[in-house]
């Protein structure tokens, strides 16, 4: 049992005694005491004073000496304002260590047949384009929070829907037709996603040289825009897909295949997968029916060019199309579709969007819309909103080519993470094969941390550079501190230092901070699953890495000619290890064991 546990029941059972408090201990929440007095854990009396009628400070002192009398992890106590502050037997700590050492799952909670099953969706890209950085911090926020919500007891089902049709495909369809010349990613050299991103690029480029061409005729921008010729022909294109053209149907079958081996390789080296994907092709019509029931049912109107829409002005909101006046779905009727899949596939309890914070409109009306046509989930959705992530140059546009591709970017921190290391000489006496797999971990552990330490709610700005370096709050940083203590335990083990009983050993303040630290790490996982915030895993590892470091400097380890001391130290680097190793791995991140 956790020391936090211990003092929260410890004190229940004080104010069940003294003041005739019925008190639940999860409700009695221990926090690190303040540097600045004396103690390990702080606890505040204020909800027992109105049932003893006495004041904060008398109540402070009736359960601290009661602790100090009945429970054996209390050694000393005292009071400032409303505020207990508890210090911990010494050797008591040893015991905490103890624990923590001889469990292989340490900080998860096992998942059993009752656990509540978690959807969880991420990635959702559109075929027209290779994924790029924006869809990286997707991709490693919804990855992450997926191990962290299994870590937290749930059943995870991790799926991906692929938005594989509408006007945007036609878009790169229509410019591989017209400007491309039958080429394939076997005669172009290049990626399939990659090429087929180039199509869309260059639709968008011709486009507007139309438009351009149109306005300076005499037309209006919106006039040269509906009359572009090779706008038309994509929104031709799109009628003939959904009428089932079998020209048109060959063509994105082949060009999706492309697109779809470009995205494995991609997944792959991010170390990311799914459990199911979804495909906006396989469930569009799903949600075309749905609407045209609720549009039966008369919870939809149509108006007079045959456009369907929702009218939300009830709930606070406007007005939302569902069905073009040519019967083409929009995005919202494949969600709704998809989502009918998913709850027909699944018995979910629970089913979180990890999307963008430019899409908080559209799953606000998502939720109200599954609602009113008939699914009694659709209130409970959650749309894990994350902010927007930018280079120091600003924002990214797909259609003008100016994205930062995510292969070229995984390609170049390695790159920058050999270059970092081989100057910092990290690198030296290792083979080429031990060179490369370490650049690859510290380069992809480099821009994953990176993305993941931030709020996932807040934009932000990623710089590659900083992102590598050794020290501060990096990837690299916290792997480099793994690999130390990895060599310390290596040694130990060459040296013959045999383990000794440690119990009696009574920690010194460094010690106990690190054993308190690592005593957290349950508490932070569970609080990750709560709040849907990776960052607050990445921060802690950094928190208890610096910890560690300050511990490595002011204690010798290998030198303690003190047995059971040194027993101690190897047992606190060994669990500081593990749960590195633990709480980098909910992030995807790997540690390399030399370095």
């Amino acid at each position: 049992m956790s020391i936090d546990k211990v003092i929260s029941q410890a004190v229940a059972k004080a104010v069940g005694q003294l003041y005739g408090i019925q008190a639940d201990p999860s409700t009695i929440n221990p926090q690190a005491t303040r540097k600045e007095f004396e103690g390990n854990l702080t606890v505040m009396v204020f909800p027992y004073v109105k049932a003893a009628h006495k004041a904060p400070e008398a109540v402070g002192n009736e359960i601290g000496a009661w602790l100090v009398e009945n429970e054996p992890a209390v050694s000393a106590f005292n009071v400032v304002k409303g505020f207990l502050n508890i210090s911990i037997t010494p050797t008591y700590w040893n015991s905490v260590l103890a624990a923590i050492e001889t469990d292989p799952h340490y900080g998860f909670k096992a998942v059993t047949d009752e656990s509540p099953l978690v959807m969880v969706e991420y990635s959702s890209p559109n075929t027209n384009k290779p994924l790029h950085l924006g869809h990286l911090r997707n991709i490693l926020l919804g990855s992450s929070l997926s191990n962290i919500l299994a870590a937290c007891g749930n059943k995870v089902v991790k799926t991906n829907i692929v938005n594989d049709r509408g006007i945007h495909i036609c878009k790169s369809m229509l410019a591989w037709k017209k400007f491309f010349d039958g080429a394939t990613p076997e005669s172009s050299g290049k990626k399939g996603d990659h090429l087929v991103g180039d199509c869309y690029v260059s639709f968008d480029k011709h486009y507007k040289a139309e438009v351009k061409e149109l306005m300076e005729k005499g037309m209006s921008e919106d006039e040269a825009k509906e009359a572009s010729p090779l706008m038309q022909e994509a929104h031709a294109m799109l009628r003939l897909w959904e009428e089932g053209d079998p020209e048109v149907r060959a063509l994105w079958n082949m060009m999706n295949t492309w697109v779809y081996d470009g995205f494995d390789q991609t997944y792959n080296r991010m170390g990311v997968g799914f459990d199911k994907i979804y495909y906006e092709s396989q469930t569009y019509l799903d949600g075309k029916a749905k609407v045209l029931e609720g549009l039966d049912k008369g919870l939809l109107y149509r108006r007079e060019d045959g456009s369907v829409w929702a009218d939300l002005h009830n709930e606070g909101l406007d007005e939302k199309l569902l069905l073009r006046s040519d019967g083409t779905s929009v995005y919202m009727t494949q969600d709704i579709g998809t989502a009918k899949q998913r709850f027909d596939d699944y018995k979910i309890d629970k089913m979180i969007y990890v999307v963008g914070n430019e899409q908080n409109y559209h799953f606000q009306v998502l939720s109200i819309l599954l609602d009113r046509l008939g699914f009694s989930w659709g209130k409970d959705l959650v749309h894990f909103s994350y902010g927007m992530v930018e280079l120091p140059e600003g924002k990214m546009k797909s259609r003008e080519g100016t994205v930062v591709d995510a292969d070229d970017l995984m390609a170049d921190m390695v790159n920058t993470a050999r270059e970092v290391s081989q100057e910092l000489g990290k690198l030296d006496g290792l083979s080429e094969e031990e060179i490369s797999e370490i650049a690859e971990t510290v380069g992809l552990g480099a821009l994953k941390y990176f993305l993941l330490k931030v709020d996932p709610r807040k934009n932000m700005t990623f710089n590659p550079r900083e992102s590598i370096d050794f020290n501060g709050n990096t990837g690299p940083f916290i792997q480099y501190t793994y690999a130390r203590i990895r060599s310390v335990l290596r040694r130990a083990h060459e040296q013959g230092l045999d383990k000794a009983d440690y119990t009696a050993v009574e920690p010194n303040e460094r010690e106990i901070s690190l054993i308190q630290a690592l005593g957290d790490y349950p508490g932070i996982v569970a609080e990750a699953g709560r709040a849907y915030s990776p960052a607050l895993i990445a921060n802690y590892t950094y928190d208890l890495v610096k910890q560690y470091n300050q511990f490595y400097h002011d204690c010798s380890i290998l030198r303690e000619e003190n047995p059971a001391v040194r027993s101690l130290r190897l047992a606190l680097s060994d669990a500081t290890a593990r749960t590195v190793k633990s709480a980098m791995g909910l992030l995807g991140i790997n540690v390399p064991e030399r370095m």
